[in-house]
């Protein structure tokens, strides 16, 4: 199967089955908030994958692979719970927003994490295309010749792919109106600050330089607060 044709359809099952599980549990399709959702995500989705078919193929492939030969055991365990506490917490916000009312988020609020969705767009394209080493799977990529990223908003946060994230996960939940799905949020991002700990690990041992660079940028997520 060609890149292209492996993004394709990558993209297509993704959209299917996030529709399923947005408007499955909320026994409609009248849902204007999960409709604006759904076409935010993949509009940012469609333009990434486009990015890096141009401009950073090998990145591509890497992403789209369902399995690396030398991904962490610890990370082989935690990247598919993760995946399905996502599933979950997908699940829950239509539950609670539409099927059975149990949230009230005003409108002004649902704006607000339609912004921060929204805003978290950028950050995320631009870790994708300054840093060609971006694989989904915890592991050096020794045959594409791995070395520490400290430019663009590397400079910044050692992990702006998931500052982007965080956005992500506070803003939809507003956006989709479940403040049961705020709170689970909070387990999704405890559990991404986890990963980033013991990824971080990972690179100071094998990778070099990481340690260095760990030195010149001192936070995580957040300047000055993590």
């Amino acid at each position: 199967m060609t890149l292209l044709l492996k993004a394709i359809v990558s993209i297509i099952i993704s959209f299917l089955l996030l529709a399923l599980a947005l408007f499955l549990p909320a026994g409609t399709l009248l849902w204007p908030a999960g409709w604006i959702f759904l076409i935010l995500l993949f509009g940012f989705t469609l333009l990434n994958i486009g990015m890096l078919f141009t401009s950073s193929p090998g990145l591509l492939q890497e992403r789209l692979s369902l399995s690396q030969p030398n991904q962490k055991t610890w990370d082989r365990v935690f990247t598919p719970l993760f995946y399905l506490l996502c599933l979950a917490w997908t699940i829950l916000m239509p539950l609670d927003a539409v099927r059975f009312h149990w949230s009230y988020v005003p409108l002004f609020l649902q704006i607000i994490g339609a912004i921060a969705l929204i805003g978290s767009f950028p950050l995320m394209l631009l870790t994708f295309r300054e840093n060609t080493f971006l694989s989904p799977a915890v592991r050096i990529q020794e045959e594409r010749g791995h070395t520490v990223i400290s430019t663009g908003p590397y400079h910044y946060v050692r992990h702006p792919l998931y500052a982007g994230a965080l956005l992500l996960f506070l803003g939809t939940p507003l956006l989709l109106g479940s403040w049961y799905g705020e709170l689970f949020a909070l387990i999704l991002i405890a559990g991404m600050a986890a990963r980033a700990i013991l990824e971080e690990r990972v690179l100071c041992e094998e990778l070099p330089g990481y340690k260095a660079y760990m030195a010149q940028v001192k936070y995580r997520f957040i300047p000055y607060i993590w």
